[in-house]
């Protein structure tokens, strides 16, 4: 396989853990293309990824475009006087394990005046895993992620739910989103690279392997 797309309900649900958890499970490289937010975390996701999945600078695909702001990247690109250029991250570097890319925030976060993290997805052509919480709201997040990929005709692998157990709402997620769950992934304090070492183990990706 060359890699996942990975994408999340909205912000902050947890796809930077997931992300690393899918990096140990796949002993993949990580590729964080765009990463606003820089001036609150300076090493960016990728920082984090590294440290989570205790793997090496050799296994991190440099980002290829950084800004500071903690705003949308079309936004804090333009604070900063810039403009994205979807053709600088529109290439799948080749490596010699799948690449886990992690998207920024939700599948409708606006990249350019008229294109949006859909349009990445679509030029990179990898299954996508969406992330999600586990909790209230998630099944309305969950189904609309899905709708509106379902829409750009993209591979969707299954959904990562994070946060405590909700059989209620992830039965209803498979039944009407007609993906696969592909792990249940419990708040864990502190997060440590032995955490989500154990994390990963959460996890069933044979979806990934069709």
């Amino acid at each position: 396989m060359r890699g996942v797309f990975v994408t999340g309900t909205d912000t902050d649900v947890g796809k930077t853990v997931a992300s690393a958890c899918l990096v140990r499970a796949l002993n993949a490289d990580y590729w964080k293309p765009v990463q606003s937010g820089t001036d609150d975390l300076p090493e960016g996701d990728a920082g984090t990824v590294a440290a989570l999945a205790d793997i090496g600078p050799d296994r991190i695909v440099p980002t290829a475009l950084a800004y500071k702001a903690a705003l949308s990247p079309d936004q804090a690109a333009m604070l900063e006087g810039a403009s994205i250029d979807l053709e600088a991250v529109s290439t799948l570097p080749e490596r010699d394990r799948p690449v886990v890319v992690e998207g920024a925030g939700g599948v409708l976060v606006p990249l350019t005046g008229t294109a949006t993290m859909l349009d990445l997805m679509q030029r990179l052509a990898l299954p996508v895993v969406v992330v999600a919480r586990s909790g209230l709201g998630t099944i309305n997040h969950t189904l609309l992620t899905l709708e509106a990929l379902d829409r750009r005709k993209l591979e969707v692998a299954g959904v990562i739910l994070v946060g405590p157990p909700k059989p209620m709402n992830r039965d209803a997620i498979i039944r009407l989103g007609g993906r696969p769950i592909l792990g249940e992934l419990p708040h864990v304090d502190p997060l440590t690279p032995q955490a989500v070492a154990d994390l990963s183990n959460l996890l069933t990706l044979e979806a990934l392997s069709r």
